[in-house]
């Protein structure tokens, strides 16, 4: 990965970030009352930060406990042969349980974060990774609970 420009921010860009990370539904002017500045102010440093690329969009998170997604595992994925990953990778793309792929060091060539309704949906899951042609084999740990997840400090 390429190191990008890192962005400076000041004070005020980090009372408004976070806010934002709190609740990115605070509106502007309730955040520009905060912070002391304008809500335009607000705006125009809210382009800025997006256009340095520090702010990647706002979303909703949706718990997936309400849906009946139970399980959370973490699977470490083997390759037969590392020049077959842009294709293994496009195919665990298709895979929608899976949450995310990461390169790692180590023994697995990927490393994935998956979220099923059981351990048998799991099972369906794993067999559908282990059937990608040139996955040797996969190594899976079921997590018990997330005891915490957090973003970066600002």
């Amino acid at each position: 990965m390429a190191k990008k420009k890192q962005t400076e921010i000041d004070g005020i860009d980090k009372k408004i970030l976070r806010t934002l990370m709190d609740d990115a539904r605070t509106p502007i002017l309730e955040i520009a009352r905060n912070v002391g500045i304008s809500g335009a102010a607000i705006h125009q440093r809210l382009r800025k930060l997006e256009k340095s690329g520090l702010l990647a969009g706002s979303k909703f998170v949706v718990n997936p406990e309400v849906l009946g997604f139970d399980t959370m595992a973490f699977v470490g994925v083997y390759f037969d042969k590392a020049a077959d990953a842009p294709l293994i990778i496009k195919l665990l793309k298709r895979v929608p349980e899976v949450l995310e792929c990461h390169y790692t060091t180590g023994n697995w060539n990927v490393f994935l974060k998956v979220i099923c309704k059981s351990n048998d949906h799991l099972m369906q899951v794993l067999n559908t990774i282990q059937e990608i042609n040139g996955v040797s084999r996969t190594e899976t740990f079921i997590s018990l609970s997330e005891l915490f997840h957090r973003q970066v400090k600002i």
